[in-house]
């Protein structure tokens, strides 16, 4: 049997844009504080290099319009750029016309600093959900072919728990495809099991096996995603944060980097655009009305 290729993805965006961060960190302070995103997405964009690996690269607007030495490099290794909105604001907390400026504006700059097509689109934390299904139409009217922006889980900041689990079209009629993150379904209830916190939680062999039963019993490429403060132990600590949001950033920041490592070896992946964006036999995707 023919290994199955998952997407490899990385959420390209520093340890102070997290949104369990947004009560203790002001946006007007970013520019103050130390920045590692640079640093630390060569760090990955080097050992996809020494595995020969190509992932897509969903990018925030604010770290690409300060440092775009990291979207020339992205583009010049073969990896697919895509959007990551602006500045990390929750699609949850944006009107339509908010959300409509970021994300077209984000794409422009983005195909200018990488003179490519940028066709891929992320929420800031999966948000978006049941009450903003909206946002959906908004994407494929400013021009972009896909979403990975609903994570059918139940979760306290975002998911849809309902939602297919497997790549889809959201609404008839709509060429925007919708491709969640990878989820294990047991016991009635869809696991994480594509990276993030949890693959930080979870000891490296569980989430091996998460993505290999999605490989062999379902038959369908996992997608997993990553950010680049994840692989730095010596991060700047923040100061009286909840013990929940410590517990989460914080955990195993130190074995990140090797579990990757043995990610990358244990597993064929690729970019986004070409898992799921291809032209030929065996590309059908359902239609799911949300």
């Amino acid at each position: 049997m023919k290994e199955v290729i998952n997407a490899m993805t990385i959420d390209v965006e520093d340890y102070f844009h997290v949104s369990a961060f947004e009560k203790y960190i002001k946006r007007e302070d970013w520019d103050q504080l130390p920045c590692q995103v640079e640093k630390n997405s060569h760090r990955i964009l080097d050992l996809f290099d020494a595995h020969n690996v190509k992932a897509t690269f969903f990018v925030l607007g604010w770290v690409a319009e300060r440092y775009p030495a990291i979207v020339h490099r992205i583009v010049a290794d073969g990896h697919e750029l895509a959007s990551h909105g602006y500045s990390h604001v929750r699609a949850t907390m944006q009107q339509p016309y908010e959300f409509r400026e970021d994300v077209q504006c984000t794409k422009k700059m983005l195909e200018d600093l990488g003179g490519c097509a940028v066709r891929g689109y992320r929420a800031t934390s999966y948000s978006i959900v049941e009450s903003n299904l909206w946002a959906l139409d908004v994407l494929e009217e400013v021009g972009y072919e896909y979403s990975s922006s609903i994570y059918p889980v139940k979760h306290d900041l975002y998911g849809i728990p309902h939602a297919p689990r497997f790549a889809f079209y959201p609404k008839e009629n709509k060429k925007l495809l919708e491709i969640p993150i990878t989820t294990v379904h047991m016991l009635g209830h869809n696991f994480p099991g594509g990276g993030g916190g949890f693959f930080r939680l979870l000891p490296y062999p569980v989430s091996r096996w998460l993505i290999k039963r999605v490989n062999q019993k379902d038959h369908a490429p996992g997608v997993f995603y990553l950010h680049p403060w994840e692989i730095e132990p010596d991060q700047p600590r923040q100061k009286e944060l909840d013990a929940r949001t410590r517990f989460r950033h914080y955990l195993n920041l130190e074995k990140t980097e090797q579990r990757l490592d043995k990610l990358l070896r244990d597993f064929q992946w690729g970019r986004m655009d070409e898992v799921f964006l291809f032209d030929g036999p065996g590309k059908s995707f359902s239609h799911y009305s949300l």
